[in-house]
């Protein structure tokens, strides 16, 4: 490639923060949930890297970038018939089948938003400002081979009171400083806030921990409805307990216990790992807090906040996930 930029190229990271900074100095995005993605455009050949720099091209083969010299930091998102994305639908087009990534790119579409642009032509703008960056960002994909999909142009804001409303109905909000210049690699220059999302949910087990006589982790379950005749369904597990709670929490939920107990069950972000695991009787009840929800199921572990005592566990029900 001819560009001033080649590719691995690591991505800019932001720095987690619990709330979301505010000043005439940021500038904010939402936050997606999707892959990040360079793109590095030299003429008619496009490459597509992946945060960790590993080839991304063959499994988006819908994903067209019009001709030009550029070099794009954004994500690829699958977004689902109600518009949010998908990350279900997204993790499936990583398959090494070249017929499955051809039908899925038919049945699943991806679309590349832009949020960055690093370089132009034969120049480079990692020493730019955000802000100089975002406009000449502006100016390219208002070009005639940019006024349709796959390609967007991420939405933004100055106002806070505005991106406070996508930690409520979206992932989260970036907050990017204005005059930051691009840091591969860096934590530097953002903050990102991710949505935090809380229901109440039935113990329905729990796994050892790696200590003795301890508890690592508890089941969650939800009904379907308040009148399932079925039992709760799995929708993830609560980890994170101190010390003390993990050895009292042994004999608090004995006389809950079923008798059931068993090594299956393998837990969806732990690389198939089969898990101990205890039953419990569906009587128990906990408000949680989460991030993130995917096929069902919480994705990143959920964080126990209180016993519900005076919740009934019918209605704990699965309609909550979506709310």
């Amino acid at each position: 490639m001819s560009l001033p930029l080649a590719p691995p190229l690591k991505p800019q990271l932001a720095v987690s923060r619990k709330e979301l900074p505010e000043g005439e100095q940021y500038v904010y995005e939402v936050k997606l949930d999707g892959f990040r993605c360079l793109a590095f455009v030299d003429g008619k050949e496009t490459f597509l890297q992946s945060r960790g720099g590993k080839p991304f091209s063959r499994y988006f083969p819908e994903l067209s970038f019009p001709p030009g010299h550029y070099v794009l930091d954004g994500e690829i998102v699958v977004r689902g018939a109600d518009g949010r994305e998908d990350f279900d639908a997204l993790g499936q087009r990583i398959h090494p089948a070249a017929s499955r990534v051809t039908r899925l790119a038919a049945e699943t579409p991806a679309v590349y938003v832009a949020f960055d642009l690093l370089a132009e032509g034969s120049r480079t703008l990692l020493e730019r400002p955000f802000s100089e960056r975002r406009a000449a960002l502006e100016r390219l994909l208002a070009g005639d081979g940019f006024r349709a999909p796959p390609i967007e142009l991420m939405q933004a804001t100055a106002d806070p009171r505005y991106a406070r409303r996508w930690l409520a109905g979206a992932e989260g909000a970036i907050a990017k400083e204005r005059s930051a210049p691009y840091r591969p690699g860096e934590r530097a220059g953002m903050a990102k806030v991710r949505r935090v999302r809380t229901i109440d949910a039935i113990v329905v087990g729990w796994r050892p921990g790696k200590v003795p006589d301890t508890v690592g982790a508890l089941i969650l379950g939800l009904y379907e409805d308040a009148a399932a005749s079925a039992p709760p369904r799995v929708v993830g597990h609560c980890s994170g307990l101190t010390a003390r709670e993990k050895r009292r929490l042994v004999g608090f939920l004995a006389p809950f216990e079923t008798g059931e107990r068993g090594s299956g069950d393998p837990s969806r972000w732990s690389a198939g790992r089969d898990l101990e695991w205890v039953a419990l009787r569906p009587e128990l009840v906990v408000e949680i807090d989460f991030d993130h929800v995917s096929a069902g199921r919480i994705r990143h572990g959920a964080r126990l906040r209180r016993w519900r005592d005076d919740k009934d566990p019918r209605e704990c029900t699965f309609d909550q996930l979506s709310q």
